[in-house]
């Protein structure tokens, strides 16, 4: 499964591509990969003089240290500083209760706000938020760091300690400041907790024949739920499908290649899977290809078996990349839990995965056949709503607030920050429509008013630039065909 660990964010579940331990990686002839096999016989595990030093130490803890100590939370430290010493931001260490969420996510359900996180360069940092989630409503994006939770620094902590500070019971609230590149100020986001939507697959049938089905992550369900949509489509006599991974972080091995399946001809790989020997072990396809044209929409939070997904479907079965550079995640790793037979958990990096083509995407993304950047009021920061925004101010509150007027289709003359006597006239405008007090004063009210229009407009059809490219893409494709 795509992991990061669900921190109730979704820590570090769901950019990883991830095949627990009772998985494990198919190989060709269905055989599990030899780079996930925990059944060696080589000689593993603590030397003396290495058991010697670990016993010293918690010896040396547990009677010298000047106050009490918890012996679980000694030993969690210990195993979760193993993991942290390999570097990899993938491999980590769950405690019983942060196991149990990540189980949860797997699944395809569970509570939080919706994003994913990794420790990148010391930082706490965002990888995806997933698409209708909370943290995805407020404006979380890809590579956002967070700085503090509630007003508590996450500097220095463990990806553990850091998602047990964000996890909280659905319907609280969590206040986030983070720092977003190119921004000089920090931003703060409040975010009520929510249940995370179990459904991952979302279909419709456009008026000109095109099939869109969205994908919000590769859970244990997604395979199936695939499945129906997409027969249901094409009994529709579906002409084209548009496959939509946008801001999906990954998700389970089995089930992205069960989705990729149907598309790539029989014989023909899917996915390779290759571990520290060099050795590879192919999934080949049993499905028989399809006749309509594919497209493959994604963005740079599309990550893991999303990419997985589009390597396989652009290689193998002639689809279209449309929109923005994926995001890079080109490893697997399996969660081991039964090993550790307490509860706890330990997902690690045991291999990298590999397109049909012996292409290696991590850190570099798959890049698009159609390129298409979203508009700038896609990734604009929600306003903080703590103030009113006032004329003859500078404000990074304002620039959102410049940038959503203008998505909207108001003028401005700027998307700096300054307050300007033009981005008055076009806040009395929107607050004389929305019938609110025309002050151009931007207040709470209307601030949200803005945010609600904004939202609207961006979950309208008929706006998404990207997915009108990738129509018609399809479109120039099915005419050629005639």
């Amino acid at each position: 499964m795509a992991a990061f660990i669900l921190l109730t964010m979704v820590a570090s579940v769901l950019v990883t591509l991830t095949v627990a331990d009772r998985f494990i990686v198919i190989g060709s002839e269905g055989t599990a990969a030899r780079a996930a096999s925990s059944d060696s016989s080589e000689p593993y595990g603590l030397n003396e003089k290495e058991l010697r030093k670990l016993n010293t130490v918690l010896g040396l803890i547990e009677t010298k240290y000047f106050r009490g100590v918890d012996r679980a939370k000694v030993m969690d430290g210990a195993v979760n500083g193993m993991m942290t010493a390999l570097g990899d931001p993938y491999s980590v260490y769950m405690e019983k209760s942060v196991a149990k969420q990540f189980s949860e996510t797997i699944e395809g359900s569970f509570t939080g706000i919706g994003a994913g996180v990794q420790i990148k360069e010391g930082k706490i940092t965002v990888e995806s938020a997933i698409k209708g989630s909370p943290a995805e409503r407020a404006g979380v994006l890809p590579n956002d760091v967070l700085l503090s939770v509630n007003g508590e620094k996450l500097a220095g902590l463990s990806l553990n300690d850091a998602v047990a500070k964000i996890r909280g019971p659905k319907g609280s609230k969590v206040k986030l400041s983070i720092q977003r590149s190119g921004l000089s100020q920090p931003l703060q986001l409040t975010i009520v907790r929510d249940d995370i939507d179990y459904e991952t697959v979302y279909a419709h049938l456009r008026g000109d024949g095109i099939g869109v089905i969205e994908i919000r992550q590769f859970s244990l369900n997604t395979g199936d739920r695939f499945a129906e949509e997409l027969d249901k489509l094409e009994k529709q006599h579906m002409k084209g499908l548009i496959i939509d991974v946008r801001g999906n972080p990954g998700g389970v091995l089995p089930v992205v290649v069960s989705v990729a399946q149907p598309f790539v001809p029989k014989g023909k790989p899917i996915v390779q899977v290759e571990d520290k020997n060099g050795h590879r072990e192919k999934t080949v396809s049993k499905g028989t290809g399809k006749k309509y044209p594919v497209a493959v929409l994604m963005n740079k939070g599309s990550a893991s078996a999303s990419e997985v997904l589009a390597g396989a479907l652009k290689e193998e079965a002639n689809a279209v990349l449309v929109g923005e550079t994926s995001f890079g995640k080109g490893t697997v790793q399996v969660s081991y839990d039964k090993q550790l037979a307490d509860g706890s958990l330990i997902k690690m990096t045991i291999a990298k995965w590999l397109t049909p083509l012996g292409n290696w995407v991590h850190e570099k993304g798959l890049k698009p056949d159609v390129a298409v950047n979203p508009p700038d009021y896609y990734t604009a920061a929600r306003m903080s709503k703590t103030k009113t925004l006032m004329p003859n101010t500078i404000d990074e509150n304002t620039k959102s607030l410049q940038i959503m007027l203008a998505g909207l289709g108001y003028s401005v003359d700027r998307k700096d920050g300054y307050y300007s006597p033009a981005t008055a006239d076009s806040v009395r405008s929107f607050q004389s429509k929305a019938g609110l007090p025309a002050t151009g004063n931007t207040d709470v009210a209307t601030a949200e008013k803005i945010e609600q229009q904004l939202i609207a407009k961006i979950r309208d059809e008929k706006s998404d630039t990207q997915l009108q490219k990738a129509v018609g893409v399809l479109q120039a494709k099915l005419g050629n065909a005639n």
